[in-house]
């Protein structure tokens, strides 16, 4: 702390009280040398970081029995000795890092941080991000990791590939990378509203009751990946933001990882809309399976054409998964290899007749 951090109140006598106010941190130096600090907690779960009945808490105030430790919803008041409080807050800021990185905080990883041990590394650097049970996202296959580095190297990557080979799981994980290593501001999901072959007819309620059941897939990828409070946080401040592809006309998006999911939906007009919407700062991942276009026959997919209208375009990757890729119960790969090969026979047969 500098001397240009300090602000001095009261008269000359030798009772006096120096504190500083910063962003998440406000320092009071006490008479008799205690000093006393609030250390607020911005982004990560309150929760997670006390644990369960406050255990986490318990521990800390056991390794630094010369400080008080006090807690209530996002602030932390610590008093005590100088020389031994800013050694708890040196491991404080590591168990914040720790939990924004893993999602999890266990008493041993605690403990590995006050006592200065190695805590837990990964040993393979293509790890995304980790789930809520602390588990690493990371690609599972080759094309999975193909996927991965076409998203580094390009600002537009296009996934294609049948049911279950990971599209929308893993661009969603990179884009929770992205918010969580502050190289985007906000994350954006898109799908087009399209019933797979069913008439659903009206449907009650407003219109976020209307489009959420089209949009589940997305929230249940994040839910995995964001503790359920902090997400409803950043849903509710536009850090994330999930809606229909209609919704994205007119917008420029800026700052951001942008994802179209189920893009064979989409009309030719529909996506060139939204590729366009495309600003600075931004990375889009468009995912979709040619398989399954629930379009009226008559119309065209707008995920065909527009792969077909750039391909070779310098800053787009193209990414093609097959059943290999599938990380779904293995009856799944199954069920893509049979239905190919009947749309192969088909295709064939109708070849055939033309002749």
């Amino acid at each position: 702390m500098t001397s240009s951090n300090l602000l001095h109140h009261g008269n000359t006598n030798k009772k006096r009280h120096f504190f500083c106010i910063s962003r998440n941190l406000i320092v009071t130096l006490r008479p008799r040398f205690m000093t006393e600090k609030h250390i607020i907690l911005e982004d990560i779960d309150p929760v997670a970081f006390y644990g369960v009945g406050n255990s986490h808490l318990q521990m800390l105030r056991s390794l630094f029995p010369k400080l008080r430790i006090m807690a209530r919803d996002n602030v932390i008041r610590v008093l005590g000795d100088e020389e031994e409080l800013c050694a708890y807050e040196e491991s404080m800021e590591k168990m914040q890092q720790h939990l924004v990185k893993y999602n999890v905080i266990t008493e041993e990883d605690i403990l590995d941080i006050v006592k200065g041990r190695k805590t837990r590394e990964s040993s393979a650097k293509d790890v995304v991000v980790y789930n809520l049970s602390g588990k690493p996202i990371k690609s599972r296959s080759h094309n999975q990791q193909e996927l991965i580095d076409a998203y580094m190297s390009n600002d537009m990557v296009f996934a294609i590939g049948p049911a279950g080979t990971g599209k929308t799981y893993l661009s969603i994980a990179l884009a929770v990378k992205a918010l969580k290593e502050k190289t985007a501001k906000r994350i954006i999901l898109s799908r087009p509203a399209v019933e797979a072959g069913e008439k659903l007819g009206f449907l009650p309620g407003d219109m976020k009751e209307k489009i959420d059941p089209y949009l589940q897939p997305l929230y249940d990828a994040l839910e995995d990946m964001i503790p359920q409070a902090k997400l409803q946080d950043m849903i509710d401040k536009h850090i994330i933001q999930i809606a229909p592809l209609a919704f994205m006309r007119g917008r420029t998006l800026s700052d951001a990882v942008v994802i179209l999911d189920e893009a064979q939906n989409t009309t030719p007009a529909q996506i060139r809309m939204f590729l366009t919407r495309m600003g600075w700062n931004t990375k889009m991942i468009i995912t979709g399976d040619l398989t399954q276009v629930d379009l009226p026959r008559s119309h065209t997919s707008g995920l065909q054409q527009a792969m077909e209208i750039l391909e070779g375009t310098k800053g787009i990757g193209v990414i093609h998964m097959d059943s290999k890729d599938i990380v779904r119960h293995k009856l799944v790969t199954r069920i893509v290899n049979k239905f190919q090969e009947y749309d192969d026979i088909n295709k064939l047969n109708r070849n055939n007749d033309g002749e």
